[in-house]
């Protein structure tokens, strides 16, 4: 089948690289489903791929993204032909910025008429904050919690899920803006660190239970040595390394900011590092995917988690929407629609 897709060829600057093309899909096979997308979201592991620093990502020419909501217009070999011209939010294994999108059924999710914008963000922003609080090692009731990046995609609904498990929240952001809508989330305490050395104020008080760092580099280590005993480092992110000039000297530089892991030092305080990456975890365990998504839906139907909607950019403009991305100033979701 012919279709047209956003396809990343070059490496660098968002206004170089990227080209709407044509494309040939390929036949569909046993349990997979063909998607017409209205709308698909972004992730920074979108703006790591542009700069060549997700090793996951395929050769370019490629076409990334992993979100869409849109109508089922093709099922597979023996596939539900009811699913055809039903509305769903699906996860996909890069090809979401493609018009049309080949997924398997257990990615899918109906959805009626639920708007796009909300919903991609439960998609794999989602799924990840809700993997690590609920079902890779959940928060306990009491717990000091560290979010990085709290006003982002999955920084706003860890702010959210933490909160409901019962936990005190420390949100970290780089704006006063960010600072508001992180309380409004339910964070007990925000920290700006455009203003301030998170590690120096958090030395001064317990020691937190677990931390989420999409960020890596330099507060890796400092986040070990904010941790208790019995505490959690989620790590499903490397931002300080985006921006990094110098390529293979830059990427050792954010290694030696992480400093040494010894396995031993860990075992003897008691402490873990849980590395996230939910494109292995829909490999691997896709009901464990379909399962956080699920979960996640029927929490937004009850309205019990809130969505951060950022900015809703037209497909021509999705170098504006990965710039805006990159610079670190959005908020929310963000997603793009297809004319």
């Amino acid at each position: 089948m012919q279709s047209e897709a956003i396809f990343l060829v070059k490496k660098g600057a968002s206004r170089d690289a990227f080209e709407k093309r044509n494309i040939l899909l390929p036949e569909l096979k046993a349990g997979e489903v063909l998607i017409k997308s209205e709308a698909f979201g972004l992730n920074y592991a979108d703006v790591m791929a542009r700069n060549g620093l997700y090793r996951d990502a395929p050769p370019m020419p490629c076409v990334i993204g992993y979100e869409v909501v849109g109508e089922i217009v093709s099922v597979g070999p023996n596939g539900a032909l009811e699913l055809i011209g039903k509305r769903v939010l699906a996860f996909c294994r890069f090809g979401g910025y493609g018009r049309h999108v080949i997924t398997t059924a257990l990615a899918i999710l109906l959805i009626d008429d639920l708007p796009s914008a909300e919903l991609l963000a439960l998609s794999t922003q989602g799924a990840t904050a809700y993997y690590m609080t609920d079902i890779l090692a959940p928060i306990q009731k009491g717990d000091r919690v560290l979010v990085h990046a709290a006003a982002g995609g999955v920084g706003s609904l860890l702010v959210q899920l933490a909160k409901r498990r019962g936990a005190t929240v420390i949100a970290k952001v780089g704006s006063s803006q960010k600072e508001t809508l992180s309380k409004e989330l339910g964070a007990d305490f925000t920290i700006n660190y455009k203003e301030n050395d998170y590690f120096e104020i958090l030395k001064k008080q317990p020691k937190i239970d677990v931390s989420f760092n999409p960020v890596g580099g330099s507060t890796f280590s400092k986040d070990m040595k904010l941790m208790n005993s019995g505490g959690k480092l989620f790590l499903f992110g490397g931002s300080e390394l985006s921006g990094g000039r110098y390529g293979f000297l830059s990427s050792l530089n954010f290694l030696r900011k992480m400093g040494l892991v010894v396995p031993a030092i860990l075992m003897m305080g008691s402490r873990s590092i849980l590395g996230v990456n939910m494109l292995k975890i829909a490999d691997q365990k896709p009901q464990v995917m379909h399962d956080c998504l699920a979960a996640l839906m029927e929490l937004y139907r009850k309205d019990e988690i809130k969505i951060c909607v950022g900015k809703v950019y037209d497909v021509k403009d999705i170098a504006l929407a990965h710039d805006y991305l990159e610079s670190g100033a959005s908020m929310g979701k963000l997603s793009i629609t297809w004319d």
